[in-house]
């Protein structure tokens, strides 16, 4: 009989979800995680007393009660809501794009003057053939917001010009005549109270879990009495780069990657909410976190005399550095059909999380689709 039902390989939300679930029907687990410490990039580290998002921002957003009332009953969420601010030449424009935007931008006042502006902006764009990025954000929006908010900041998160990318990344861009600060569609938002360290730690109450350990280190000495694969496992969920999984037998996944610069301010409010984007390419960086704004609102934001700040700057993926985002070409597209194809003939293996199925996803996807397998 083997020791563990499921060998759960990297210690996120898809591992960390898949580990709790497993174990509410008495399956038994054991989930390892070369980093340091458990949660993935949902790890927030403890900074002048403010839980910083190390591996970047999450703010958990759903419209699925079932899922909203699951994280919930795990660790209770606050009711932050998102509204980034994007600065262009010193000038701040609300996000997304609404009538607070197309105030601060043009001076209108009503939707049908807004609406009518984008519509002369966009008469550039009648009859010609969309080929790139640029040209699908000017048939949407007009110049005047591609130019200030989108030029810009798309090129130094894709580190390529608009005019090279494809115009599929924003086939569609969220356009709203009210004034609506609020950046999500769901019914529900926020972010765990006390930090997603809470929420990690909820999942794997009870559960066996090993930090500092490799698989592929471990798979490479798999034959040495020292290597954990020698415990017994029936099945493996596995949550890292499925083409390091196969040896990168037909080459490798591309990614963009992110670096940060965190700071601690003797300041109480730095910039006065959680996410301000820089739209123009002279800034080096996509944007600015500030973390206290995450759990403490505007009327105890000041107790706290320190903030921390984080700046991050959108890089290529190379090699030791950590992958954040598929790069989701034809290329990379039809490299990852090869890959998924090896999986489905895995019998004892399964697939999870945006680096083992080379997928961008939300949070509120991945616990959906766990708790959907179970």
């Amino acid at each position: 009989m083997a020791k563990y039902d499921y060998l759960i390989v990297g210690a996120g939300l898809f591992g960390s979800t898949f580990a709790y679930c497993a174990k509410q029907q008495g399956k038994k687990c054991l989930v390892i995680d070369k980093r340091p410490q458990l949660g993935g990039n949902l790890y927030c580290e403890k900074i002048a007393d403010i839980n910083v998002h190390k591996y970047g921002p999450h703010i958990f957003h759903t419209s699925n009660k079932k899922v909203w009332d699951f994280v919930n009953s795990i660790v209770e969420f606050n009711r932050f809501t998102e509204s980034p601010v994007a600065i262009y030449k010193g000038k701040a424009y609300n996000l997304p794009f609404n009538m607070n935007t197309f105030s601060q931008m043009w001076g209108v006042i009503t939707p049908e003057q807004a609406k009518k502006k984008i519509e002369e902006q966009r008469k550039e764009m009648e009859g010609r053939e969309i080929t790139n990025l640029e040209e699908q954000a000017i048939s949407l929006v007009g110049r005047d917001i591609y130019e200030r908010l989108i030029k810009g900041y798309t090129e130094k998160q894709w580190g390529r010009k608009c005019t090279e990318l494809p115009s599929f990344i924003i086939k569609r861009l969220p356009v709203r005549f009210v004034y609506d600060n609020n950046y999500f569609n769901d019914s529900y938002q926020g972010v765990p109270i006390g930090g997603y360290n809470k929420l990690i730690d909820g999942l794997l109450e009870g559960i066996d879990t090993l930090v500092n350990v490799d698989f592929f280190e471990e798979r490479k000495r798999s034959n040495s009495q020292f290597s954990i694969l020698n415990s017994q496992f029936d099945n493996i969920v596995f949550t890292g780069r499925i083409d390091e999984f196969y040896d990168f037998r037909f080459g490798k996944l591309d990614y963009r990657t992110v670096r940060f610069e965190t700071e601690t301010l003797d300041v109480s409010n730095y910039q006065g909410l959680a996410q301000i984007n820089y739209t123009e390419a002279e800034v080096p960086y996509t944007r600015i976190i500030e973390h206290k704004h995450f759990e403490s609102f505007a009327a105890d934001v000041d107790k706290n005399p320190q903030t921390v700040i984080s700046r991050e700057y959108s890089v290529e993926w190379t090699e030791g550095l950590e992958p954040y985002y598929p790069i989701n070409n034809d290329r990379n597209n039809q490299l990852y059909q090869q890959y998924e194809a090896l999986a489905k003939q895995e019998s004892n293996v399964i697939f999870g999380g945006r680096l083992a199925e080379y997928k961008y996803y939300d949070m509120a996807p991945i616990v959906e689709k766990v708790i959907g397998m179970f």
